[in-house]
């Protein structure tokens, strides 16, 4: 019974294990394409915009279930589960800036990559002259609200690892 209550006493004892630099970006690209997925479905549903989150599937699913419910919420993860990668490329090329205009910037062109040159793949979406202004202001202010939580989200833990290494290096 002692040793049972020893190995518990143990356990509990035990730290856990800080997640790596690039699972936090990973999980923060996660939750940060579907936080904004999210306020961009409501934007839909209000009528903010004229794009739905199923607009994602368009080059891979086939039928009508994309036009429900049913298709926003799996466009919602999907977008959550490919916001992982854009992540992991301002990871790469953003962590560095310490200014939230890095976050804004990286919004703008996300927006200007979606909507002009990976516009041929989706068929559903419209030329940009054909949409509304409603529905241009407002996917705009997605895009640069999701780069700015990105970004600063990423260059934060970018600092903070960068301030534990170098306190790490001074106290050895």
């Amino acid at each position: 019974m002692e040793t049972d209550n020893q190995s518990a006493q143990l356990e509990q004892n035990k730290r856990e294990e800080p997640v790596s630099f690039t699972g936090r970006v990973l999980t923060v690209g996660f939750v940060g394409g579907v936080f904004w997925s999210l306020i961009g479905y409501l934007a839909y549903v209000l009528n903010f915009t004229e794009i739905r989150p199923s607009f994602v599937l368009e080059p891979w699913a086939i039928g009508e279930w994309k036009e429900q419910a049913l298709g926003d919420w799996i466009g919602i993860v999907v977008i959550g589960i490919l916001s992982m990668g854009v992540a992991l490329v301002y990871k790469i090329l953003f962590a560095k800036f310490k200014h939230m205009a890095a976050g804004v910037v990286f919004g703008i062109i996300l927006w200007i990559i979606v909507f002009y040159l990976l516009r041929p793949m989706f068929p559903g979406l419209k030329p940009i002259h054909e949409l509304g202004v409603n529905t241009l202001s407002t996917t705009i202010c997605l895009y640069v609200l999701y780069g700015l939580f990105v970004g600063f989200s990423i260059s934060f833990e970018y600092n903070e690892n960068d301030k534990a290494q170098q306190h790490k290096s001074q106290s050895q």
